[in-house]
């Protein structure tokens, strides 16, 4: 008997669902060591250094923001040229120390276990420029992990323009109608909201006001809890 012709939406393969997390505040406590590099360059400017808890609502917008946060704390603003070179200056102090005292927050590894096993493929979309997180990833021993870890200077826009995200999920392989973004701020939240994707808000991470008065989709305290937050919201 001839074998029918198999048609062309039967050859399609599926794209796997996709997680796509942020990373300082998501994935990783990478406060400490974000504040003390702060520090290192404030001093050589001969101010003083913030205070931990004060400089760690200031982690989450990226390197040079938080410069700039950081300057006006003494308010200080600085042109463009010199906001130039003391990025360049945190960001070669930074990566020789980018996993002093950083980690993962706890359940991260099991959770990431736990979606792949059930066919999950896994992101990063993080205002963090792109060799940093992948510097950072590889010294927590996870950036095997991931389809693509894409930072802020990565794509023509970044977070919280959602062509961030969306440019994310293609390199990813990934399909927008089954990927969930996994964030802490406001910044991933509005990210998910112009992109049109889902979003889960870990409450731990870095934001100046809790995460839930920006109305995620789903809140979660520990990340035992995202297999059910991102069962709720049906991409799978």
């Amino acid at each position: 008997m001839a074998l029918q012709p198999i048609s062309f939406a039967m050859q399609q393969i599926r794209p796997s669902p996709l997680l796509v997390f942020d990373l300082d505040g998501t994935l990783a406590d990478t406060a400490c060591d974000l504040v003390s590099t702060l520090n290192v360059i404030l001093a050589r400017e001969g101010l003083s250094g913030v205070d931990f808890a004060q400089a760690r609502a200031m982690v989450g917008g990226g390197a040079k923001l938080l410069i700039e946060r950081g300057l006006l704390a003494h308010g200080i603003t600085v042109s463009e040229t010199r906001a130039a070179e003391l990025l360049a200056d945190f960001l070669a102090y930074y990566e020789a120390h980018i996993a002093d005292a950083t980690a993962l927050f706890p359940g991260v590894s099991e959770a990431l276990d736990r979606f792949e096993a059930a066919g999950f493929a896994f992101a990063v979309c993080t205002n963090k420029v792109e060799h940093p997180s992948i510097l950072l990833l590889n010294a927590l021993g996870i950036a095997g992990r991931f389809r693509a870890i894409c930072g802020k200077d990565t794509f023509a826009v970044s977070k919280p323009d959602g062509g961030a995200l969306l440019h994310t999920i293609a390199r990813a392989g990934g399909d927008r109608g089954r990927t969930v973004m996994i964030g802490d701020s406001k910044t991933d939240i509005d990210t998910a909201r112009d992109a049109g994707v889902p979003v889960v808000a870990v409450n731990f991470g870095y934001t100046s006001e809790p995460v839930d008065t920006f109305k995620p989709d789903r809140v979660i305290g520990h990340y035992h809890e995202l297999w059910d937050a991102v069962e709720a919201l049906g991409v799978a």
